[in-house]
C-alpha cells in the first residue's frame, strides 16, 4: 500500500510539475493573441478608417493641412501597432526558442525591423501636416513650390510601408513563424498552412506595388493581403481561447529537462 501511495504521490507530483511548467506557455500564448489583435486592429483602424479620407482627398496637401487631428490619431495608432506586434513577438519568443533558437531570433528580429518603416511613415505624415499648413497659408497660387517636397514625403510613406515592409520584412518574418508552427504543431497544421499561403500572397502584393503593377490600397492589393490578415485574427483568437497544443509544450518541457 505504501508503495502504491508513493507511486501515486509521485505521479501527482509529476503532473503538478508538468502543469506548472506548462502554465507560462499558456500565458505567453494568451498574451501573444491579445497583442496580435491590438496590433492588427490598430493598423486597420488607423489606415483604413482614420487616415482614409486624407489619402483619398484630391488635394492631399490641403487634406494634411486641414485634418491634423485625424493624422495625429493615425500616427498614434501606427505606433501602437508597431509596439503591440513587437510585444507579441517577445511573448512567443521563449516558446519558439525551445523549438528553434535561430527561428525565434529571426522572427523577433523581423518584428523589431518592422518598427523602422513604421516610424518613417509616421515622420513623413507629421512632416506632411506641417507642409500642408504652410500650403494653406501660401494659397493655391504657390502650389508648385510645395509639390516636390510633398511628393517626396508621400513617396517615403508609400515605399516604407508598402514596399520595404511588405517585401523585405513582414512576409519573411511571417514565413519563419508559420513554418516553425507547422513543424512543431503548436497550432493546427491547417492554420499554419493558411499562414504560409497568406504570407506568400502578402509578399506578392508588395512586389506588384513595387513594380507599379497595382496601386497601394487598391482592390487587388487589399484582396492579396486579406487572407493573412484574417488568418492572424483566427490564430489570435485560438491562442487566447485554447493556447498552444499542450501535448507539444509538455513534450518540449520533458525534452528540455
Amino acid at each position: 500500500m505504501k508503495k502504491q501511495d508513493g507511486i501515486d504521490g509521485g505521479g501527482a507530483g509529476g503532473r503538478e510539475r508538468t502543469a506548472t511548467s506548462a502554465d507560462p506557455d499558456r500565458r505567453r500564448a494568451a498574451l501573444a493573441g491579445i497583442f496580435f489583435i491590438i496590433g492588427t486592429l490598430s493598423g486597420l483602424v488607423g489606415l483604413g478608417a482614420v487616415l482614409a479620407p486624407v489619402l483619398a482627398a484630391p488635394d492631399y496637401l490641403r487634406a494634411y493641412g486641414t485634418m491634423e487631428t485625424r493624422v495625429l490619431v493615425a500616427c498614434l495608432l501606427e505606433l501602437l501597432m508597431s509596439a503591440s506586434l513587437v510585444a507579441m513577438a517577445a511573448s512567443i519568443y521563449p516558446v519558439l526558442r525551445r523549438l528553434s533558437p535561430s527561428a525565434a531570433l529571426a522572427y523577433f528580429g523581423a518584428r523589431l525591423l518592422e518598427a523602422v518603416p513604421a516610424v518613417l511613415g509616421v515622420v513623413s505624415m507629421l512632416a506632411l501636416v506641417e507642409l500642408g499648413k504652410e500650403y494653406l497659408v501660401a494659397g493655391t497660387a504657390e502650389a508648385a513650390r510645395f509639390e516636390p517636397l510633398g511628393s517626396l514625403l508621400v513617396g517615403v510613406q508609400e515605399w516604407a510601408g508598402h514596399v520595404v515592409l511588405d517585401v523585405a520584412i513582414f512576409p519573411i518574418g511571417a514565413l519563419v513563424l508559420y513554418w516553425t508552427l507547422l513543424r512543431s504543431r503548436l497550432v493546427p497544421r491547417w492554420l499554419s498552412g493558411w499562414g504560409l499561403i497568406g504570407a506568400l500572397l502578402y509578399w506578392t502584393a508588395g512586389l506588384l506595388v513595387m513594380f507599379h503593377l497595382i496601386r497601394p490600397l487598391g482592390t487587388p492589393h487589399i484582396l492579396l493581403q486579406a487572407p493573412l490578415g484574417l488568418q492572424e485574427m483566427v490564430l489570435a483568437v485560438r491562442l487566447i481561447a485554447k493556447r498552444f497544443d499542450r501535448g507539444v509544450t509538455e513534450k518540449e518541457d520533458r525534452n528540455g529537462r
